[in-house]
Order: C-alpha cells, then structure tokens, then sequence
C-alpha cells in the first residue's frame, strides 16, 4: 500500500513524474525480496528517481508480510 507522494514525485532525466504504471513494475520486481531489503529498494528507488529534484509530498509505503 502507497501513498501518490511516491509515484507524483518528479525525477529522471526528463523531470517527469513516476507515475502509478511504474511504481507497480517496480513493486512486482522487488516482491520476493525481504522486508528490510525493499525498505533499502524503495528508498534507493526514490532518492535515484528524485535526484536534485525538490520533493514535493509526503512519502508513505506499507508492506504486509504474510506467512
């Protein structure tokens, strides 16, 4: 579960947003990864994306762990 502070952050190498399309594929290319590694994953991810970009929102990502 995420906020759209995460996918309205502007970034790249055009300044676009990330867009809902793109967080999605990147949750999908991170879900077998351990909880304390996607924490590290989603924030790499963002500060990446952002660069030197100002960000604009708050930020909130909630993952279930189910066993």
């Amino acid at each position: 579960m995420f906020s759209y502070g995460y996918q309205d952050q502007f970034g790249g190498k055009n300044g676009k947003k990330y867009m809902k399309g793109k967080m999605k594929k990147f949750v999908l290319s991170i879900q077998d990864q351990d909880m304390q590694t996607q924490l590290a994953s989603f924030d790499k991810e963002f500060n990446t994306w952002k660069g030197s970009h100002e960000q604009i929102d708050d930020v909130c990502v909630m993952g279930v762990r189910i066993t």
